[in-house]
């Protein structure tokens, strides 16, 4: 047994344990277990990476998607211990949160004709969930922000994106000179809406079913620009040959300007270049991916 598969048995005792082995789905920021509960029902158990987020924040996290279910949106829903904790501690200094398991399929693994028949559904859901979160008490929640500083300052909250190991020279001097415009076309957007976003809507985080759409994996949310999550929900269809179709109807969905998306997509892009420096080798093919993308995309701001 491996030592997180160890951990995770240990922190399923707060909920009464699990009728199966866990099985290790997703291994980034948290460690991620599918887990069958004694009672049938099949659920997520997430380890979170000790320094990653304080307990306060995961547990504005699990608070706000437990107020968005209510409400009747389609994310997971945090299953309290028997002591009603949605958040646990065990061993030294682990925390362990459990959420329903939604059986359907992430659009990562989904073809781009079936993509592209949901953009439009997805953007109304983005818009559902800002919608309902504008009806939420978040002001006590303790999540990071996602601000113009947090995105552009000298210490983004990912990373110093000009700094990522597989830029040459020339290459740094574009990206700070993007940075710059990025920030001054922000500077001219005063009246953008701000509040609780999920800020991680990559194609891995919508999934698919006979129901509908759903969202997961709300463990980078904060408080920033609404439209930073269309430009997440973007991002990976930078080089795409159908990025302005793809934008028109995500954009159409959600009731934006669609001219605002090369921006939001530029700023994800840089955020993703600055992410993957200090969590993988400066030798791994992906820093040279996610800077290629962060270069691609400043050429879009203008």
């Amino acid at each position: 047994m491996t030592d997180l598969a160890a951990k995770a048995l240990e922190a399923g005792k707060a909920w009464g344990g699990f009728a199966t082995q866990p099985r290790l789905i997703a291994e980034r920021e948290n460690a991620v277990f599918d887990v069958t509960l004694h009672d049938g029902r099949r659920a997520a158990l997430r380890l979170h990476r000790p320094g990653y987020q304080s307990g306060a924040s995961i547990w504005s996290e699990l608070a706000w998607i437990a107020e968005l279910a209510k409400r009747g949106f389609p994310c997971p829903t945090p299953i309290e211990t028997e002591f009603e904790a949605s958040l646990v501690s065990f061993g030294s200094g682990h925390k362990a949160s459990l959420v329903t398991w939604i059986d359907a399929t992430p659009l990562a693994d989904l073809d781009d004709a079936t993509c592209m028949a949901q953009m439009e559904n997805l953007g109304a859901l983005i818009r559902q969930m800002h919608d309902a979160t504008d009806q939420i008490e978040t002001a006590h929640f303790k999540r990071p922000n996602w601000d113009a500083e947090a995105l552009l300052g000298a210490d983004p909250h990912w990373g110093r994106f000009w700094e990522n190991p597989s830029l040459d020279a020339t290459e740094v001097k574009t990206l700070l000179a993007a940075r710059d415009e990025a920030a001054r076309q922000l500077a001219g957007l005063a009246s953008l809406e701000t509040g609780l976003i999920h800020a991680d809507l990559l194609r891995e985080n919508i999934l698919l079913n006979a129901q509908g759409l759903h969202i997961i994996d709300f463990d980078d949310s904060g408080f920033g620009f609404r439209l930073y999550d269309l430009g997440t929900a973007l991002v990976q269809y930078a080089s795409h040959p159908q990025l302005a179709a793809f934008t028109a109807k995500l954009c159409k969905g959600y009731g934006c300007d669609p001219s605002l998306m090369p921006l939001f997509i530029s700023l994800r892009a840089f955020a993703s270049c600055g992410w993957v420096i200090n969590r993988l080798p400066t030798d791994d093919p992906r820093q040279r991916l996610y800077a290629d993308r962060a270069l691609h995309c400043s050429a879009l701001q203008t």
